[in-house]
């Protein structure tokens, strides 16, 4: 008895042991400068790009270990504030505004063709996201009260605006942050999901506007990320960037496709720009102070490091999860 009871602690020992060695943190692989990268496309565990101010585009093939720094000629003082890749040669990046840009690159970022302007007063873009390597989207802020969507189903080459009449109508006062590239996110083969912020923060999904139980009412308020686990499963991340050490109001998650919304029991540990699906029930968020991870589909969040940073994706082809931020800042998840 004695023997099996001794078996049995250690047993146990051995499992606290194990699981401590498997700890989450961040692996810093770039950090300096003034540039601010709040674009991140990860295509595998090796290939990464990176996108951000004074035009600057970053790219690595070998799991960023070496980079690849680029200004984009003729775009020295553009904001690149996101960028979707599909492969070591092939990305497109989006400049937010004055005039709105998307370029694209199809040798490595050597050279790059404008494929899309919009010189409208008030045009801003907010973020991309792509189903696959021909359909894309981009959203942007309102232009008086209709959001504006394009999409793409050439590879980027070519963006059209989706028809004035079908264009979401936006409350006064409501728009998105273009602080991460992922408030709009794709939800099936054909649909997208996205959120806002400012003085309304709400869900668009197919023909419904669903309002979020997150923190809202000034401009610096509201959702600034979305991730999708599946069509019910979804978890939206934001607060407020001028107060990045406040937790009220940061996160809520719906597992009936929009039709309820929970706080978590331990939120994440400040304002969050981007929260990341990685698989199972594992998901990270980042943000102004700091990274967090859940391992229960975002119930409990534990705070794992403290470095600040804008942008996390997973490999589209691969387990890798990359960060990208201020500073120059760039780094790995890596388990202890």
């Amino acid at each position: 008895m004695k023997s099996t009871f001794t078996g049995l602690m250690y047993l146990l020992f051995f499992c606290l042991a194990v699981g401590s060695l498997s700890a989450q943190t961040v692996k810093m692989l770039n950090s300096g400068g003034k540039t601010s990268f709040r674009g991140l496309s990860v295509v595998s565990d090796d290939v990464i790009w990176v996108s951000g101010s004074a035009g600057t585009v970053g790219r690595s093939v070998n799991g960023g270990e070496t980079w690849h720094w680029i200004t984009v000629k003729g775009f020295e003082k553009a904001d690149f504030r996101d960028i979707e890749a599909f492969d070591q040669n092939t990305a497109i990046i989006m400049g937010i505004a004055d005039p709105a840009y998307i370029l694209k690159t199809t040798d490595g970022g050597e050279n790059w063709r404008i494929v899309f302007t919009d010189t409208t007063k008030g045009m801003f873009l907010d973020a991309m996201e792509f189903w696959n390597e021909q359909s894309g989207i981009v959203i942007g802020d309102p232009i008086g009260d209709k959001i504006f969507i394009a999409r793409t189903f050439d590879g980027g080459e070519t963006w059209r605006g989706i028809p004035e009449a079908n264009n979401p109508m936006a409350e006064k006062g409501e728009a998105f942050f273009a602080s991460s590239g992922t408030n709009v996110r794709k939800l099936s083969k054909k649909e997208a999901v996205f959120v806002s912020g400012g003085l309304r923060a709400r869900l668009f999904m197919r023909d419904k506007k669903i309002d979020l139980p997150i923190i809202q009412g000034k401009e610096s308020t509201g959702s600034n990320s979305i991730a999708v686990k599946n069509k019910k499963c979804m978890i939206v991340v934001g607060g407020d960037f001028t107060a990045k050490d406040d937790t009220i109001k940061n996160c809520v998650i719906t597992v009936d496709g929009g039709e309820t919304f929970t706080e978590p029991v331990v939120g994440p540990h400040g304002y969050r720009s981007c929260v990341e699906y990685l698989g199972k029930k594992n998901w990270v968020s980042c943000g102004l102070n700091g990274v967090d991870y859940s391992g229960d589909d975002g119930v409990n969040w534990n705070w794992i490091s403290k470095e600040s940073f804008h942008a996390v994706r997973k490999a589209k082809k691969g387990k890798a999860v990359y960060f990208s931020g201020g500073g120059g800042r760039i780094g790995k998840l890596v388990w202890e």
